[in-house]
């Protein structure tokens, strides 16, 4: 179990489910860092540092919708697992999506898991908690250089 937090980089074009996100990471007292980028073309310039991203870490862990503005998440979970510099980080594929085309194709393209987000306001923090439970505190995750 790691005590130390981790960046967790979070691709979410919705203020309400970054907000649930941010609530559910603070109730846990983890201190996690949360970076949010909001469509599919900003993640990878978040990823590789680019433009106005430059000075952010690298994150540890990976939150995707699937559904973006601009790129869809498919394209992002492709980048990630698809180059050996990104591909050790951690993907959970957190969409509204309950498609089983959805869940097949995201696993093909290696994401790590892949969580439908609850409507239930209860349900939807607890299975974020349960995801930070999960990937911070429970697996190790490789430490990756800042």
């Amino acid at each position: 179990m790691t005590s130390a937090p981790v960046d967790v980089l979070l691709v979410e074009d919705d203020p309400g489910d970054e907000l649930i996100t941010r609530e559910a990471f603070e109730d846990n007292k983890i201190g996690n860092a949360l970076h949010v980028v909001r469509d599919g073309e900003e993640a990878p310039d978040f990823l590789y540092r680019r433009g106005a991203h430059v000075q952010v870490p690298r994150p540890d862990l990976t939150l995707l919708d699937l559904n973006l503005p601009k790129y869809s998440g498919r394209p992002v979970l492709e980048t990630i697992k698809s180059d050996p510099e990104l591909s050790d980080i951690p993907v959970v594929v957190l969409t509204t999506s309950s498609a089983e085309e959805d869940i097949v194709r995201s696993y093909k393209a290696h994401a790590n898991a892949y969580v439908t987000k609850p409507v239930d306001l209860d349900r939807f923090l607890g299975a974020i908690r349960q995801i930070d439970e999960f990937f911070v505190q429970v697996v190790r995750l490789p430490r990756r250089p800042r």
